[in-house]
């Protein structure tokens, strides 16, 4: 085709491109209806995100309509646009539809606003347009018909107007219908079209030379196409969403309007609830204020009594004081709280008073300290501080409540009385309910060369011999809260080990609580000397009085060594008279030898029997049974029995239990008690000799009985035969007795006499650790 330099362009539409630019002009008009519904119904934030999203689809739907309305135009030359000139354009049509939704979106339109916001979206529209004629890269020169220009940019602005004012009409979503809103985007689509055309006609094209296509794109087809797509798309992606939202919105706004109706209805039910209430506060604060009354009289009882009353929380941290401890301390309640009352115990007691309060409110057990506090005149006395756990029904601490009461005057006398007892000879003590040394006099100090910081507390015990230095024993001893008594050696300051005695009795207050101990220490040295040398003496004595018991049994223990020795000798003699024999019976022979070995055994048992009972050595204690004791003492003293024509029967019970012993001992104590029941019948001759041996369980153990048919004790010395020295006997030294009772007892057991009609009957007893059934 030959074209003109100097005739302008003629160019052509193709009307399905154009009918496609005014549905997408009619789309973008209804989506800009309905979003400026939801950009007049959203707040703070999400009006921001509607109002931009809502200007980017509506910007995008008027720009594909403008640039679809230009791709419809053909020219006869080849028409290219200016990529970054395109963008801007897009921009433009964003920024312009962002003012129509706020402008549309306010609660209030007046005149001026409508004017003012039709004026800027109508040049946003028209700079829209222009910007994409501007974009056009094609061989020619673009003139405008100045008219033309006018026309369309009033009616850019008049089409915004009416736009403005149909958007603003129906942004209230519960007032429009889909027909109503649908006609009104036709409309504005179809104004929207008329002023692109308008502007699109205004335009001439007179061909130059080639233009610059740098930066310039060619529009396909499928680009065409495609730009119509998209903005589709978004259009009906913001048309979904901005449905989904309202529909959302619609319950929302339902179910507030359902809270709303329910918050009602309780509201006339609290209503009723309240009035309830109301009277319930009213009686509660009418017994709170009895409560409170009964508070104030209470405090003023408290704060009349002659006693400083405390109180703390679980915690530990003080929190009230009555009038006598704040007037006596000079402060007020504020300074005396929580940590505020330990900066008037003295400096010397300040750490074990903390320290001990602390512990009784980790452990929740009673305090009880004694300190010294700083009155308002810079004085300190002395002070016995209780303090005691109020528990709940679960047994958790709720409340500390305590008293201190003035032991000035006490501690004054302790003080007097301590001068005193320093004076004394002999070594005397005080120690805490715990056992913890508070005093020790002078005489302690000096024996033990110990300074009374090194003896306070428990430091007393390191000067006893380390067998007597058990601990636990020492503070059961004080936690029984009775009088006792302990043997222990203490160490002198030479180092040499002395047996004291300790006693200790305590000192109760009006509750019966122990608040003090007091004690001495007395040294037993020559005592405990003195009583070894006694049982050495008795022992040696006991040695004595079973030698003279083998003096004399000698008749019968000759004969019973006699009989097994004799016939030792017949049975010897006869196996020499076999051996000289031409032919010896080795039958016989073998009987002879069997009865010369039993025959030595039974010597060699008695002498053995002996042999113990005259042996000197130290005591031996061991497990035994004692009816072998008894067994063993019956064929020693048999033949002795069967000399005096005494008749005896034994009646031993089985299964006994064993005890600890002295095999020894016990023999001593069974021969003296079978010698003296046959002397005692020697002497009668009207009633059979009859002697009866008896063991039984009992409770401690076992029981012995030695019963004779004699004539029996006279009453009137049945209460000193025990006594040592103490005889019946013309050739008796009187010690027989007594020694079997001193060994009875230091087996732990008893020995004594039981009055009969007939006879003598003496019994004893020895402990078990073990009772048989």
């Amino acid at each position: 085709m030959i074209i003109s330099a100097n005739v302008a362009l003629t160019g052509s539409y193709d009307y399905s491109e154009v009918a496609r630019s005014v549905l997408i002009a009619i789309a973008a008009s209804y989506a800009a209806l309905d979003l400026a519904g939801r950009v007049t119904a959203a707040r703070g934030r999400i009006r921001l995100a509607w109002l931009g999203g809502g200007a980017t689809a509506m910007g995008i739907g008027i720009w594909a309509m403008h640039f679809k309305g230009m791709l419809a135009f053909h020219l006869p030359v080849p028409v290219e646009y200016h990529w970054p000139t395109v963008l801007a354009s897009l921009l433009a049509a964003i920024l312009a539809s962002a003012v129509a939704l706020y402008v549309a979106s306010r609660q209030k339109l007046g005149l001026v606003d409508a004017l003012m916001g039709s004026i800027t979206m109508g040049a946003g529209i028209a700079g829209l347009h222009y910007l994409c004629m501007a974009a056009m890269r094609l061989p020619a020169s673009t003139s405008y018909s100045p008219l033309l220009v006018a026309c369309s940019i009033l009616l850019a602005i008049l089409f915004s107007l009416i736009a403005l004012l149909m958007a603003f009409g129906l942004r209230d979503e519960t007032r429009w219908s889909v027909p109503r809103r649908l006609g009104s985007a036709t409309v504005m689509g179809l104004a929207v079209s008329a002023m692109h055309y308008t502007g699109m006609a205004a335009a001439h094209f007179i061909p130059t030379s080639p233009p610059d296509l740098s930066h310039a794109v060619s529009i396909s087809p499928l680009a065409n196409n495609g730009i119509a797509i998209v903005t589709l798309i978004v259009l009906v992606a913001a048309s979904v969403t901005s449905s989904v939202d309202r529909r959302a919105s619609g319950e929302v706004r339902q179910l507030n309007l359902d809270l709303e109706r329910r918050v009602a209805e309780r509201t006339l039910q609290l209503e009723a609830v309240n009035q309830a209430l109301r009277r319930e506060i009213a009686e509660r604060e009418q017994a709170e204020e009895a409560l409170r009354r009964s508070e104030d009289r209470l405090r003023l009882v408290i704060d009349t009594i002659p006693q400083q009353i405390w109180s703390s929380p679980p915690d530990g941290s003080l929190d009230f004081f009555n009038a006598q401890w704040l007037s006596f301390k000079g402060f007020t309640q504020e300074e005396m709280r929580g940590q505020g009352w330990q900066r008037t115990l003295h400096p010397d007691d300040r750490e074990r008073v903390v320290r001990a309060w602390r512990e009784s409110v980790a452990k929740g057990t009673p305090y009880e300290q004694e300190e010294r506090h700083q009155g308002a005149d810079g004085q300190y006395r002395w002070f016995l501080a209780r303090g005691v756990p109020l528990r709940d029904s679960q047994g958790q601490i709720i409340r500390w409540y305590g008293t201190n009461t003035d032991i000035e005057d006490r501690k004054e006398a302790e003080g007097r009385l301590r001068l005193v007892i320093d004076t004394l000879p002999a070594l005397v003590w005080s120690k805490l309910p715990d056992g913890s040394a508070d005093f020790l006099n002078q005489r302690f100090l000096e024996y033990t060369g110990l300074s009374l910081e090194e003896a306070l507390g428990w430091g007393w015990m390191n000067e006893f011999h380390p067998e007597d230095r058990a601990e636990e024993e020492w503070r059961a001893a004080f936690a029984a809260g009775e009088p006792f008594e302990k043997e222990a050696r203490l160490r002198r300051a030479d180092g040499a080990y002395r047996w004291f005695l300790f006693r200790g009795v305590p000192l109760r207050d009006e509750l019966g609580h122990v608040v003090k101990w007091y004690g001495t220490s007395t040294d037993i040295e020559d005592r405990r000397r003195a009583e070894e040398a006694l049982l050495e003496a008795q022992y040696k004595l006991a040695q004595v009085t079973r030698t003279q018991a083998m003096g004399e049994l000698a008749a019968a223990i000759a004969h019973e060594v006699n009989q097994p020795l004799t016939a030792i000798v017949t049975n010897a003699n006869f196996s020499l008279r076999q051996l000289k024999s031409s032919n010896p019976s080795l039958d016989e022979l073998r009987a002879a030898i069997t009865e010369i070995v039993n025959d030595g055994t039974r010597a060699s048992a008695v002498i053995s029997r002996i042999r113990g009972l005259l042996v000197t050595g130290s005591s031996r204690r061991t497990e035994l049974e004692i009816n072998e004791i008894i067994r063993d003492v019956i064929t020693l003293l048999r033949n002795e029995l069967t000399r005096n024509r005494v008749q005896l029967r034994t009646e031993l019970a089985a299964n006994l239990p064993r005890v600890q012993g002295d095999p020894v001992q016990l023999q001593q104590v069974l021969i003296n008690l079978i010698l003296n029941a046959i002397e005692a019948m020697r002497l009668s001759t009207e009633q059979p000799r009859k002697l009866v041996i008896r063991s039984a369980k009992n409770s401690d153990g076992v029981l012995v009985k030695v019963q004779d048919s004699g004539p029996g004790i006279d009453p009137e010395r049945a209460n000193r035969i025990f006594e040592p020295f103490f005889t019946t006997k013309t050739e008796g030294i009187g010690m027989g007795l007594s020694i079997s009772r001193s060994i009875i007892e230091s087996h732990g057991g008893r020995l004594w006499n039981v009055s009969l009609s007939h006879g003598a009957l003496f019994q004893f007893t020895l402990p078990s650790d073990r009772i048989s059934d």
